[in-house]
């Protein structure tokens, strides 16, 4: 798809003109307001459609009336949902132009506009024997181009980051992981097991050996001279996650593909980010493993020794993804970097307490915390702020080691966060958990069902913003 910005949408030959309609108001065309609001009543309620033919009276094929809800209610969130929604009904009627003539939007819809058409445009059909040829070519907008060709490289992030996340786990490996960051022309150093040891990262290594699958430990650099800032970017990257030895139901494993979305998230940000020329220095880093029940898999009541020299003694091996971003963190913080921010599919507590619907996000630093939650609202994501209160480390506390990898049922978002926050150093810090919005199981607003690609307009708007 290409969008491209034009004065006049109206003039274009489209196979769809769409035009808005808010609740109680016309549209900019005068055939939508005869027929869909004089003679067929169309209210314009948030979400609804109305399809009709000009006859060849018009140079477009088509008007397609998009209802936007009342006026007083509708925001740039709705904005993409609803421009989403008109790119899929134009692929259904196998529209190849479309146009958009907007009306009476009291805000910049350049960002949400372009993100909602390439969402929408978003298709995981590769191992399908038969694709559909039914996208989308070129849309046509009155909009702010600059605006536009920044949100279409983030858009263009997102689908790298939701192609690896839903590739299954026969696939997306550990080496193939590497394999991708490799080809992304950065700076990459990639450690295999032996370096890893090398490095004391015995909570990573634990947490890989029941897999035949070898460990890589992946650490990406975009560099320039005089950063504003120096920023570290951390995804867990459990490629496959049976739950180890303390075994995952088959039901709870069937998409556990998805446990290295936030490693899919941090390869996306840095496939594009040198295509912005931001002025900070930034590291992506992945620990990435399965997390199987083989022959070496670690057990419960093991001790492992993480590269800080904590000590953690197992209590589930299901909870394996903090072990795997315990080393990453303390590495994190051994490169001079001023923030550390680190993401998550990390506790079915937290999907329970937010849903689908927000990420969870803590860290040690509340203006830190604040500023990433408000670019994740200006970028289209939701991130709602969990306690880190050191109470919750009670539950954490062992007979014989420093800490135990989890503990009680309750709070475990939270108590997960604060065990993270013993392997950090000397940096800000925020941890979210995507649990809830990495991978939808069934399509949600804008969404397909599969992965998202959470996480990555956030982390590229911030990282611009710097």
């Amino acid at each position: 798809m290409e969008i491209k910005v034009v004065q006049d949408a109206k003039s274009i030959d489209a196979d769809i003109l769409v035009v808005n309609l808010f609740e109680g108001e016309n549209t900019s065309s005068d055939l939508a307001n005869k027929y869909a609001i004089d003679e067929d009543n169309f209210k314009g309620k948030f979400g609804e459609t109305y399809l009709l033919p000009t006859y060849g009276k018009e140079v477009y094929k088509k008007v397609l009336v998009l209802g936007l809800g009342k006026k007083e209610e509708f925001n740039p969130d709705k904005m993409r949902e609803a421009i989403a929604k008109a790119v899929k009904k134009s692929m259904q009627m196998e529209a190849k132009k479309v146009a958009f003539s907007l009306d009476g939007i009291e805000f910049d819809y350049s960002e949400q506009f372009t993100l909602g058409a390439f969402i929408a445009d978003y298709a995981f059909d590769k191992y399908k024997s038969e694709k559909k040829d039914n996208k989308v070519k070129e849309v046509y907008v009155q909009a702010n181009a600059e605006i536009v060709e920044k949100a279409t490289k983030i858009a263009e992030a997102m689908s790298f980051a939701r192609n690896i996340a839903n590739e299954p786990a026969q696939f997306a490996t550990p080496t193939e992981l590497a394999s991708i960051a490799c080809d992304l022309g950065l700076d990459t150093k990639i450690y295999d097991k032996e370096e890893c040891e090398k490095m004391g990262m015995g909570a990573f290594l634990a947490v890989a050996r029941g897999s035949i699958q070898e460990p890589k430990f992946i650490h990406m650099k975009y560099q320039v001279d005089n950063p504003k800032k120096k920023i570290a970017i951390i995804g867990k990257g459990i490629t496959f996650d049976s739950g180890g030895l303390d075994i995952k139901p088959p039901s709870s494993m069937l998409t556990m593909k998805d446990d290295m979305s936030a490693a899919a998230c941090i390869l996306g940000v840095m496939s594009i980010i040198r295509e912005f020329h931001p002025q900070v220095e930034v590291h992506g880093i992945i620990a990435a493993c399965e997390n199987m029940p083989g022959n070496g898999a670690y057990k419960p009541g093991d001790i492992l020794t993480a590269k800080n020299g904590k000590t953690i003694e197992v209590d589930n091996t299901d909870a394996e993804g903090r072990l795997t971003l315990a080393d990453a963190l303390c590495y994190a913080c051994e490169l001079g970097v001023d923030e550390v921010i680190d993401l998550a599919t990390l506790t079915g507590a937290c999907m329970v307490a937010l849903g689908t619907q927000a990420s969870g996000i803590m860290g040690n630093d509340d203006e830190f915390v604040r500023t990433l939650i408000d670019t994740a609202a200006r970028s289209g994501e939701r991130f709602w702020q969990l306690p880190l209160w050191d109470d919750y480390f009670d539950s954490l506390k062992s007979d014989i080691a420093d800490m135990k990898n989890t503990g009680s049922r309750w709070g475990g978002a939270s108590t997960a966060g604060v065990f993270l926050k013993k392997f950090v150093k000397d940096v800000k810090w925020a941890h979210i958990d995507i649990a809830g919005t990495a991978f939808f199981e069934k399509p949600q607003k804008e969404f397909i069902a599969g992965a998202t690609g959470a996480g990555v307009r956030t982390l590229l708007n911030y990282i611009l913003e710097q």
